[in-house]
């Protein structure tokens, strides 16, 4: 390591943002007052403003955003806060359509109507089934009934007086034959004063008893009257019929009048056109199935069989066309609807038509079975669901895109997996005033914007929500306010200044910058009820910031075991990495491994070979088909800056092999291309590369080092590997120079680096790097344009020149045995 303070060392005081905890003003969260905005979402909560403003077709909402940063709770928050503005919703109602029973009809009605109307209609029903039975038993009704009976009968009688008058002193006489449900009039002779048919008489004739002359005399007679008779049967059934349908009209008379009355109150509260255009339909109805309703108020009756008691219908079944199914029932609220679907299947946000199994094992359905879904539930409101989860369940996304396009939902049941779909019903269509808020990812947002135009049309305003927020006074102050909150709510254990702070430090740490903190509230509120744990445990009054720590340390405790296995194999030798001496074309790369929820760093060995050649920089990752693109880049980045650098005033002509030793899975990233181009210009130079020193940090052509990713874990992990191995003092980690902004490192490193046992550089580009790690100056190329004796790029310049000059003679002394002349062959 140099001997001297060199500029390019990380000072203890960058190695982590601190926050002194006398700067927070207060003892405890106690003290302050909770927070009840939201924190750090500047911008989206704007875009959320907007797009709840904006009452335009197509303005529904899509919320972006990474899992973890509060999206759910603060659209909440959001709509809590701004929902009223819409107003109230109405309700919904579905009832028959006796014309057409296919198709339901829609109600609408203002908030609270609806049920109410249900009510009343079925307070109607109940005086139907009530009073109706005992109108057909009083004694207008009985009277009226008697009357038109009489005047039927005095008709009859006049008919068969007629009949009788020709009939006189003809030896016939008139009798009634009972032909159904009338009587039919007929004539047969009398004989004896006993009326005989005329079977029988002819019997008579043939035994001798009657006399032959008489009987056709009377069988002519009764032949001539049989015509007058016909038409007078015609005439007695028209006269049934007229006595029927005047019954049917003194029964629908009388039940009109009484249903009009009971009737009257609805069409008061109710004056809607449709409504009454309804409410006539449905005494319409009533006044044709009369007999059903006339059927309630009847005891049993003899059956088809003798012996077999049958009941009346049952009032369920006679009244069931009537009633009303009210499908969204808005009388309990304040504002509009604001509903959030977490499982939003197709059923569940749409509705269905349920069928029912009847006595003979068939299916039905009618329109009292139609439901309703979220989505119908939300109409003059707000729907919230996760489009993830939304997309996955069949016929969601197109149905959706659907409604929002067109503003209208059909009820209908979707089922891929029943053998039989269709119900038959065909509901009235229900026209949709509704603001959808969908949460997902950006990579979803992109993603469905590339492939699916609708999404431009129906979701055009985007929230995006912010990852981190700039460590400001203000932001420390609001994030303080959120822990005193969340004790509140949660009921836990005040936070003192110096727990406060550490869970502030711990939110920079996530957010990976030391000017940003992380927005992640709901994995910070867990650490919260983490840390009042283990200060329960202490049985402490207070969480200070030790229990913080130790719920920090807890959780990776229980994440870090894949960690600790790859120590074991470093420690045993099963994985080479040397944390001591210098070797030539090698060194100590640093990858970061990510297990979901955890991630940490540790040190990988890379390797640079070099020879006469012409095949250029081989990546051996790329040529086993383990090295993705990204890599794949960095790799001939490095071969870019060779050229740059060292192939102006000649061909590059050399065979270079890198390798990450063992490795066996696929790699990917630029963030170890420093570490590669390193290992590359000792190999050349020939000059070794401590080993007690690790890298990270991707690099560009003109030999910048460039700032990547994980630095904090990378830093840590060779640390790991360094505590395990023995600290010597001279171990470290070359970082780039723009990533000293991200340390926030643990404080077990930090007391290495102020005791001297472990360092950290920071560089800003390859020259200083390559000093770092070998001891000798990179040199920088004069006025002649050579670089300075005994540098490292001199070294590797004059490596360069000597293998184009080895490749050149080579490939002369070749030539020259070609051209050769060959000596001839004596015969």
């Amino acid at each position: 390591m140099p001997t001297k303070k060199s500029t390019t060392v990380v000072p203890v005081e960058k190695l982590k943002w601190t926050l002194n905890p006398d700067q927070l003003g207060f003892n405890t969260t106690d003290d302050l007052e909770p927070q009840s905005g939201i924190i750090g979402q500047k911008r989206g909560v704007e875009a959320f403003r907007f797009g709840m403003g904006m009452q335009k077709k197509g303005y529904n909402i899509f919320v972006t955003g990474e899992p973890g940063t509060g999206r759910l709770s603060s659209v909440k928050k959001l709509l809590a806060d701004m929902g009223n503005e819409r107003g109230i919703s109405c309700d919904l109602c579905y009832v028959n359509n006796f014309k057409r029973r296919e198709a339901p009809i829609q109600l609408r009605f203002k908030a609270g109507q609806g049920s109410r109307f249900k009510k009343e209609m079925q307070d109607f029903l109940d005086s139907v089934k009530r009073e109706v039975p005992q109108l057909f038993e009083s004694e207008e009704y009985i009277a009226r009934k008697n009357a038109i009976a009489e005047a039927h009968e005095k008709k009859v009688m006049s008919f068969y007086k007629a009949i009788e008058d020709q009939v006189k002193d003809t030896g016939l006489v008139v009798v009634r034959m009972q032909m159904g449900p009338i009587q039919r009039p007929d004539v047969v002779p009398l004989i004896d004063g006993e009326p005989k048919r005329i079977i029988e008489l002819e019997e008579m004739v043939e035994n001798g008893r009657f006399p032959r002359d008489e009987f056709e005399r009377l069988r002519d007679k009764r032949m001539e009257l049989k015509e007058e008779i016909d038409i007078i049967v015609q005439e007695l059934k028209s006269l049934q019929k007229e006595v029927v349908k005047k019954h049917e009209e003194v029964d629908r008379l009388m039940f009109s009048a009484l249903a009009q009355e009971f009737m009257k109150p609805l069409r008061e509260n109710y004056p809607d056109e449709k409504v009454l255009k309804y409410l006539d339909a449905v005494l319409e109805h009533m006044a044709d199935s009369l007999d059903n309703i006339k059927a309630l108020g009847g005891g049993p009756k003899q059956g088809p069989i003798p012996g077999l008691i049958m009941g009346g219908p049952s009032p369920e079944v006679v009244f069931q066309p009537y009633q009303v199914n009210l499908l969204v029932d808005n009388s309990e609220l304040e504002g509009p609807p604001v509903i959030f679907e977490s499982y939003p299947t197709y059923r569940n946000l749409f509705g269905s038509i349920e069928r029912v199994q009847d006595h003979s094992g068939g299916w039905h359905a009618d329109y009292t079975k139609i439901k309703a879904g979220s989505f119908v539930k939300a109409n003059g409101g707000y729907l919230v669901i996760n489009l993830m989860d939304a997309i996955m369940e069949p016929g969601v996304w197109q149905t959706l895109k659907r409604a929002l396009k067109t503003s209208n939902i059909e009820i209908e049941t979707f089922d891929p997996y029943y053998f039989i779909s269709a119900t038959g019903l065909k509901p009235e269509p229900i026209e949709m005033e509704v603001k959808v808020v969908v949460l997902g990812s950006p990579y979803l947002y992109t993603l469905l914007k590339h492939y699916d135009e609708d999404v431009a049309k129906i979701f055009k305003v985007r929230v995006d929500y912010e990852s981190s927020m700039e460590r400001s006074f203000e932001a420390v102050e609001q994030v303080a306010r959120f822990i005193r909150a969340e004790t509140e709510k949660n009921e836990l254990r005040p936070f003192d200044a110096t727990g406060v702070a550490a869970i502030m430090e711990e939110a920079v740490r996530w957010a990976g910058r030391q000017e940003k903190i992380s927005t992640a509230f709901p994995i910070m509120s867990d650490l919260l009820s983490e840390a009042e744990y283990f200060a329960s445990q202490a049985k402490s009054e207070v969480v200070t910031g030790a229990h913080v720590k130790d719920a920090v340390e807890a959780k990776r405790y229980r994440s870090n075991q894949v960690e600790e296995r790859i120590q074991e194999m470093i420690d045993r030798g099963s994985l080479f990495v040397d944390t001591d001496g210098e070797v030539v074309g090698q060194v100590n790369g640093l990858a970061v491994y990510s297990m979901g929820d955890y991630s940490f760093g540790k040190p990988a060995r890379i390797t640079a070979v070099t020879s006469l050649g012409k095949e250029g920089i081989i990546n051996i990752e790329r040529e086993a088909d383990m090295s993705g693109p990204t890599h794949n880049k960095g790799m001939l980045i490095l071969s870019g800056f060779l050229r740059n650098r060292f192939a102006q005033d000649k061909p590059l002509s050399l065979a270079a092999s890198i390798a990450f030793e063992q490795s066996y899975g696929g790699i990917d990233g630029d963030s170890a291309s420093s570490t590669e181009l390193y290992a590359l210009l000792s190999s050349l130079s020939d000059k070794p590369i401590r080993q007690y020193v690790a890298v990270t940090g991707s690099v560009n052509q003109y030999g910048e080092v460039q700032p990547i990713g994980g630095v904090n874990q990378k830093i840590e992990g060779f640390y790991l590997t360094c505590k395990h191995t023995g600290l010597t003092g001279k171990q470290g980690v070359l970082i780039p120079y723009p990533n000293v902004k991200d340390l926030m490192l643990r404080d077990e490193v930090i007391d290495a680096v102020k005791e001297g046992k472990f360092h950290i550089w920071a560089v800003k580009n390859i020259d200083e790097g390559i000093e770092i790690l070998t001891g000798i100056k990179a040199g920088v190329r004069g006025k002649t344009g050579k670089f300075p004796t005994n540098t490292i790029n001199a070294l590797v310049d004059s490596k360069l020149r000597r293998l184009v000059d080895e490749l050149m003679a080579y490939g002369k002394d070749d030539e020259d045995k070609d051209n050769k002349p060959k000596k001839s062959r004596k015969k």
